[in-house]
């Protein structure tokens, strides 16, 4: 059985664009996850993507976890709420082309609908404006959250591409 998806890419290429959201109480904290811990990355990879159909890294091996979030390109932060989990983002910076992808992004099921996920996303564009980035860009699609999309055009970013896959 196939399944029609839409995929929408959004961008912002001026942090003077970013609309942020509002900062959550002093019982929140984000942090760049320093040691990597491809654990970590791959236990927010399964647990908020099971609902949302992310699939590609599930056949990861652990040597390819840790290539991958040992790249010097690639910074992931962990939001908490007094010490657990609450949710992530991965960045991918490609100086190349003086931009960053939001390369992954989300919020753990029971922390959902609490306005978190503008504040966590306001982050992720301001920590992907540095180093000369001229562009941060992401995308989303209608498996994601029913709020993702929205979320995205309310900080600034705007719709470069879309585009439908049959999965």
């Amino acid at each position: 059985m196939t399944e029609e998806v839409k995929r929408n890419y959004l961008e912002i290429n001026s942090l003077q664009d970013l609309i942020e959201g509002n900062t959550p109480s002093e019982d929140y904290s984000l942090s760049l996850i320093d040691p990597i811990s491809f654990q970590l990355n791959k236990f927010f990879y399964k647990n908020i993507g099971k609902k949302h159909k992310w699939v590609d890294r599930l056949t990861w091996s652990e040597e390819k976890w840790i290539k991958y979030v040992s790249s010097k390109n690639v910074n992931s932060y962990v939001l908490k709420h007094r010490g657990d989990l609450v949710g992530f983002f991965e960045l991918i910076f490609h100086p190349e082309n003086n931009e960053t992808e939001i390369a992954y992004f989300g919020i753990l099921e029971e922390y959902q609908n609490k306005k978190l996920g503008s504040f966590l996303l306001s982050e992720a564009i301001k920590k992907s404006f540095v180093n000369n980035t001229k562009r941060v860009w992401v995308h989303t699609c209608s498996l994601d959250h029913k709020n993702a999309l929205n979320n995205y055009i309310s900080r600034g970013m705007k719709i470069f591409k879309t585009e439908i896959l049959n999965i």
